[in-house]
């Protein structure tokens, strides 16, 4: 009699997990581990790429954690993506009699149609420095995953 086979997640497996992402002193940025687990389907956006690369492998019933580099994480910073943006321009993008904060993460639309983000780092009367940069760049990272089902 042959022994069951321990499925192992491949690139488009549907998954229930816990996850959390921690920075590296253990502060949760993200977790399921206190609440539901999640249910994905890997390949489809769900989770970003590099994390989907930790998961591609393990077998169901694994509990581990990965500590990521900023490279293979979300990367490193990118001083040009610090800029200056003209009022005129944060007017066009605001709601009518919008105010903004040092710290206020604001939408942007992009030529294309999309959307991109950016922090507000300063403000005065002529323009406003954003930090378009993921807010975890530069920054290593903890990945902890404990598969529970694979389908």
């Amino acid at each position: 009699m042959q022994s069951p086979v321990t499925p192992v997640v491949t690139e488009s497996a549907y998954l229930t997990l816990h996850y959390r992402l921690a920075a590296m002193d253990g502060t949760n940025i993200v977790s399921t581990f206190e609440e539901k687990p999640a249910t994905l389907q890997l390949g489809t956006g769900q989770l970003a790429p590099f994390l989907e690369a930790c998961l591609i492998g393990l077998p169901e019933g694994t509990h581990h954690t990965f500590e990521l580099t900023p490279e293979k994480a979300f990367g490193p910073r990118n001083p040009d993506l610090v800029q200056h943006v003209s009022r005129a321009t944060l007017t066009e993008n605001s709601n009518f009699g919008e105010e903004y904060a040092v710290g206020d993460l604001v939408e942007f639309s992009a030529p294309s149609g999309g959307r991109f983000a950016g922090v507000l780092r300063s403000i005065d009367d002529e323009s406003a420095l954003f930090d378009f940069n993921h807010p975890l760049a530069g920054q290593s990272v903890k990945f902890e995953v404990k598969i529970i089902g694979i389908l």
